[in-house]
Protein backbone atom coordinates (compact mmCIF):
# COMPACT_ATOMS: atom_id res chain seq x y z
CA UNK A 1 0.00 0.00 0.00
CA UNK A 2 1.35 3.39 -0.79
CA UNK A 3 1.71 5.74 1.65
CA UNK A 4 0.76 9.03 -0.66
CA UNK A 5 -0.85 9.23 -3.96
CA UNK A 6 2.03 11.14 -5.69
CA UNK A 7 5.77 10.91 -4.42
CA UNK A 8 7.74 13.97 -4.89
CA UNK A 9 10.88 14.97 -4.02
CA UNK A 10 10.09 16.17 -0.42
CA UNK A 11 8.99 12.89 1.39
CA UNK A 12 11.04 11.42 3.26
CA UNK A 13 11.22 8.18 5.23
CA UNK A 14 12.70 7.87 8.60
CA UNK A 15 13.21 4.10 9.71
CA UNK A 16 14.25 4.02 13.31
CA UNK A 17 13.30 6.31 15.95
CA UNK A 18 16.19 6.86 18.53
CA UNK A 19 17.60 9.91 19.87
CA UNK A 20 19.10 10.92 16.20
CA UNK A 21 16.53 9.64 13.96
CA UNK A 22 13.81 11.64 15.79
CA UNK A 23 15.67 14.66 15.58
CA UNK A 24 16.33 13.93 12.04
CA UNK A 25 12.64 13.59 11.58
CA UNK A 26 11.89 16.65 13.54
CA UNK A 27 14.05 18.92 11.61
CA UNK A 28 12.52 17.27 8.31
CA UNK A 29 9.20 18.31 9.65
CA UNK A 30 10.23 21.55 10.27
CA UNK A 31 11.80 21.95 6.92
CA UNK A 32 8.58 21.33 5.12
CA UNK A 33 9.26 17.60 4.18
CA UNK A 34 6.36 14.70 4.29
CA UNK A 35 8.00 12.88 6.27
CA UNK A 36 6.83 8.94 7.10
CA UNK A 37 8.77 7.20 10.67
CA UNK A 38 8.49 3.62 11.38
CA UNK A 39 9.74 1.99 14.01
CA UNK A 40 9.75 -0.83 16.10
CA UNK A 41 8.95 0.16 18.99
CA UNK A 42 5.37 2.37 17.97
CA UNK A 43 5.73 5.26 20.69
CA UNK A 44 8.63 6.42 19.63
CA UNK A 45 6.76 7.83 17.23
CA UNK A 46 4.17 9.50 19.11
CA UNK A 47 5.18 13.38 19.46
CA UNK A 48 6.56 13.13 15.46
CA UNK A 49 3.13 11.88 14.37
CA UNK A 50 1.32 15.02 16.23
CA UNK A 51 3.87 17.61 14.88
CA UNK A 52 2.60 15.96 11.53
CA UNK A 53 4.34 13.26 10.39
CA UNK A 54 3.04 9.24 9.05
CA UNK A 55 3.32 7.00 10.67
CA UNK A 56 4.03 3.76 8.59
CA UNK A 57 1.87 0.53 9.68
CA UNK A 58 5.03 -1.83 8.26
CA UNK A 59 8.50 -1.34 7.36
CA UNK A 60 7.03 -2.37 3.56
CA UNK A 61 4.71 0.72 3.92
CA UNK A 62 7.69 3.20 5.26
CA UNK A 63 10.25 1.65 2.36
CA UNK A 64 7.09 2.32 0.02
CA UNK A 65 6.26 5.74 1.71
CA UNK A 66 8.94 7.58 0.03
CA UNK A 67 11.47 8.35 -2.91
CA UNK A 68 14.29 8.61 0.13
CA UNK A 69 14.76 6.46 3.36
CA UNK A 70 16.80 7.38 6.23
CA UNK A 71 18.15 4.91 8.46
CA UNK A 72 19.11 5.72 11.83
CA UNK A 73 19.65 2.51 13.29
CA UNK A 74 22.28 1.77 15.64
CA UNK A 75 24.10 -1.74 14.69
CA UNK A 76 24.47 -3.75 11.93
CA UNK A 77 22.03 -6.63 13.67
CA UNK A 78 19.51 -4.15 13.88
CA UNK A 79 20.23 -2.67 10.34
CA UNK A 80 20.24 -5.86 7.74
CA UNK A 81 16.52 -7.10 8.38
CA UNK A 82 14.84 -3.89 7.88
CA UNK A 83 16.38 -3.83 4.24
CA UNK A 84 17.42 -7.64 3.74
CA UNK A 85 14.12 -8.43 1.82
CA UNK A 86 13.06 -5.19 0.67
CA UNK A 87 9.11 -4.87 -0.87
CA UNK A 88 9.44 -4.79 -4.88
CA UNK A 89 7.41 -2.19 -5.14
CA UNK A 90 9.57 -0.12 -3.85
CA UNK A 91 9.55 3.33 -6.12
CA UNK A 92 12.31 3.24 -8.71
CA UNK A 93 15.39 5.19 -7.78
CA UNK A 94 15.13 5.28 -4.08
CA UNK A 95 17.77 5.44 -1.99
CA UNK A 96 18.54 4.72 1.20
CA UNK A 97 20.90 6.14 3.50
CA UNK A 98 22.49 5.26 6.90
CA UNK A 99 22.97 7.30 9.60
CA UNK A 100 25.55 5.39 11.53
CA UNK A 101 26.73 1.77 10.48
CA UNK A 102 29.97 -0.35 10.00
CA UNK A 103 32.23 0.38 6.62
CA UNK A 104 31.29 -2.97 5.28
CA UNK A 105 27.13 -2.39 5.60
CA UNK A 106 26.82 0.22 3.07
CA UNK A 107 27.69 -2.49 0.39
CA UNK A 108 26.25 -5.23 1.96
CA UNK A 109 22.86 -3.37 1.84
CA UNK A 110 23.50 -1.95 -1.27
CA UNK A 111 24.20 -5.77 -2.85
CA UNK A 112 20.93 -6.91 -0.92
CA UNK A 113 18.55 -3.84 -2.46
CA UNK A 114 20.00 -3.25 -6.07
CA UNK A 115 17.13 -4.22 -7.66
CA UNK A 116 14.71 -2.15 -5.06
CA UNK A 117 16.84 0.22 -3.69
CA UNK A 118 19.78 1.02 -6.34
CA UNK A 119 21.19 3.94 -4.79
CA UNK A 120 22.00 3.32 -1.23
CA UNK A 121 24.15 6.33 -0.25
CA UNK A 122 25.04 6.44 3.18
CA UNK A 123 25.32 9.47 5.60
CA UNK A 124 27.06 9.80 8.91
CA UNK A 125 25.49 13.13 11.07
CA UNK A 126 28.98 14.61 12.98
CA UNK A 127 26.76 16.11 16.28
CA UNK A 128 24.70 14.68 18.91
CA UNK A 129 20.73 14.74 18.11
CA UNK A 130 20.32 18.39 19.69
CA UNK A 131 23.10 19.67 17.23
CA UNK A 132 20.74 17.86 13.89
CA UNK A 133 19.62 20.89 12.09
CA UNK A 134 21.41 23.57 13.78
CA UNK A 135 24.15 25.83 12.07
CA UNK A 136 27.50 24.27 11.93
CA UNK A 137 25.81 20.75 11.73
CA UNK A 138 27.32 18.58 8.61
CA UNK A 139 27.28 15.37 7.36
CA UNK A 140 29.24 12.98 5.46
CA UNK A 141 27.74 10.94 2.24
CA UNK A 142 29.02 8.17 0.51
CA UNK A 143 27.66 6.06 -2.16
CA UNK A 144 27.23 6.98 -5.77
CA UNK A 145 29.66 8.47 -7.69
CA UNK A 146 27.55 12.22 -7.57
CA UNK A 147 28.42 11.42 -3.97
CA UNK A 148 31.60 9.35 -3.54
CA UNK A 149 32.01 5.87 -5.17
CA UNK A 150 32.93 4.09 -1.90
CA UNK A 151 29.95 3.08 -0.04
CA UNK A 152 31.10 2.37 3.03
CA UNK A 153 33.17 6.23 3.14
CA UNK A 154 31.32 7.80 4.91
CA UNK A 155 31.26 5.05 7.85
CA UNK A 156 34.85 5.15 8.02
CA UNK A 157 34.99 8.85 8.56
CA UNK A 158 32.50 8.30 11.10
CA UNK A 159 34.40 5.50 13.20
CA UNK A 160 37.85 6.96 12.75
CA UNK A 161 36.10 10.15 14.93
CA UNK A 162 34.29 8.37 17.12
CA UNK A 163 38.13 5.96 17.62
CA UNK A 164 39.53 9.39 18.58
CA UNK A 165 36.81 10.84 20.23
CA UNK A 166 35.95 7.91 22.81
CA UNK A 167 39.55 7.05 23.46
CA UNK A 168 39.84 11.03 24.45
CA UNK A 169 36.94 11.38 26.55
CA UNK A 170 38.47 8.14 28.55
CA UNK A 171 41.19 9.59 29.09
CA UNK A 172 39.82 12.48 30.74
CA UNK A 173 37.44 10.31 32.93
CA UNK A 174 40.72 8.93 33.98
CA UNK A 175 42.54 11.90 34.52
CA UNK A 176 39.31 13.33 36.51
CA UNK A 177 39.33 10.65 39.29
CA UNK A 178 42.79 11.24 39.44
CA UNK A 179 42.93 14.93 40.03
CA UNK A 180 40.23 14.47 42.24
CA UNK A 181 42.39 11.94 44.44
CA UNK A 182 44.25 15.18 45.32
CA UNK A 183 41.65 17.84 45.77
CA UNK A 184 41.43 19.35 42.47
CA UNK A 185 37.78 19.17 41.00
CA UNK A 186 37.33 18.63 37.64
CA UNK A 187 36.67 22.59 36.78
CA UNK A 188 39.44 23.65 38.12
CA UNK A 189 41.49 21.03 35.82
CA UNK A 190 39.34 21.77 32.94
CA UNK A 191 41.30 24.82 31.83
CA UNK A 192 44.60 22.56 31.63
CA UNK A 193 42.64 20.08 29.99
CA UNK A 194 41.56 21.95 27.50
CA UNK A 195 44.89 24.16 26.63
CA UNK A 196 46.50 19.84 26.17
CA UNK A 197 43.56 19.38 23.72
CA UNK A 198 43.94 22.11 21.81
CA UNK A 199 47.39 21.69 21.17
CA UNK A 200 46.82 18.31 19.62
CA UNK A 201 45.68 20.15 16.53
CA UNK A 202 48.87 20.93 16.22
CA UNK A 203 50.54 18.12 16.68
CA UNK A 204 48.61 16.42 14.40
CA UNK A 205 49.55 18.36 11.83
CA UNK A 206 53.09 18.68 12.41
CA UNK A 207 53.55 14.76 12.01
CA UNK A 208 50.68 14.07 9.84
CA UNK A 209 53.01 14.24 6.22
CA UNK A 210 55.96 12.26 8.26
CA UNK A 211 53.33 9.39 8.95
CA UNK A 212 52.07 9.27 5.37
CA UNK A 213 55.53 9.18 4.41
CA UNK A 214 56.43 6.32 6.95
CA UNK A 215 58.84 8.39 8.16
CA UNK A 216 59.18 8.47 12.54
CA UNK A 217 62.60 9.97 13.03
CA UNK A 218 63.38 10.88 16.39
CA UNK A 219 64.40 13.95 16.25
CA UNK A 220 61.65 15.97 17.84
CA UNK A 221 60.43 12.83 20.85
CA UNK A 222 61.40 9.33 21.15
CA UNK A 223 58.81 6.49 22.34
CA UNK A 224 61.92 5.64 24.93
CA UNK A 225 60.69 8.66 26.70
CA UNK A 226 57.35 7.87 26.17
CA UNK A 227 57.41 4.94 28.19
CA UNK A 228 58.98 6.39 30.71
CA UNK A 229 55.87 9.10 30.94
CA UNK A 230 53.49 6.90 30.81
CA UNK A 231 54.95 5.13 33.32
CA UNK A 232 55.10 7.60 35.48
CA UNK A 233 51.75 8.49 35.02
CA UNK A 234 50.55 4.40 36.00
CA UNK A 235 52.80 4.94 38.90
CA UNK A 236 50.85 7.85 39.44
CA UNK A 237 47.71 6.51 39.46
CA UNK A 238 48.15 3.72 41.23
CA UNK A 239 49.75 5.64 44.65
CA UNK A 240 46.56 7.79 43.89
CA UNK A 241 44.64 4.58 44.58
CA UNK A 242 42.70 5.19 41.14
CA UNK A 243 42.22 2.61 38.44
CA UNK A 244 45.10 1.81 36.44
CA UNK A 245 44.21 -0.43 33.68
CA UNK A 246 43.83 2.50 30.75
CA UNK A 247 47.71 3.32 31.52
CA UNK A 248 48.64 -0.21 31.92
CA UNK A 249 46.94 -0.77 29.17
CA UNK A 250 48.83 2.32 27.12
CA UNK A 251 52.32 1.24 28.81
CA UNK A 252 51.50 -1.90 27.27
CA UNK A 253 51.48 -0.74 24.07
CA UNK A 254 54.53 1.27 24.32
CA UNK A 255 56.91 -1.59 25.40
CA UNK A 256 55.51 -3.52 22.08
CA UNK A 257 56.87 -0.82 19.88
CA UNK A 258 60.24 -0.53 21.91
CA UNK A 259 60.36 -4.10 21.39
CA UNK A 260 59.72 -4.07 17.86
CA UNK A 261 62.58 -1.68 17.60
CA UNK A 262 61.36 1.58 18.05
CA UNK A 263 62.80 3.12 20.98
CA UNK A 264 64.92 5.66 19.30
CA UNK A 265 62.08 6.23 16.76
CA UNK A 266 59.47 8.89 17.15
CA UNK A 267 56.08 7.74 19.37
CA UNK A 268 54.14 8.17 15.92
CA UNK A 269 56.26 4.74 14.71
CA UNK A 270 53.45 2.76 16.77
CA UNK A 271 51.00 3.17 14.10
CA UNK A 272 53.21 -0.05 12.73
CA UNK A 273 52.64 -1.80 15.71
CA UNK A 274 48.89 -0.64 15.37
CA UNK A 275 48.52 -1.54 12.25
CA UNK A 276 48.19 -5.50 13.05
CA UNK A 277 46.75 -7.58 15.86
CA UNK A 278 48.12 -8.27 18.77
CA UNK A 279 49.81 -11.26 19.37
Amino acid sequence: MMLTGVMSKHDVTVIGLGPMGRAMASALLGKGYRVTVWNRTVGNADELVGAGAHRAATVHDALTGSELVILSLTTTRRCMPSLSRPPRCCPAGSSSTSARTHPRVPAALRGGCQDTVPRTSPEVCRLHPPGIGQPGFSTFYSGPKEVGEDPGLAALYYQVGMDLFWTTVLGWLHALPLADAHGVPAEEILPSASSVLAGMTDFLASYTQRIDAGEYQGDIERLAMGVASVDHGLQTARDAGVDTSLPTAVLEIFRRGTMAGHADDSATSLIEVLKKPAA
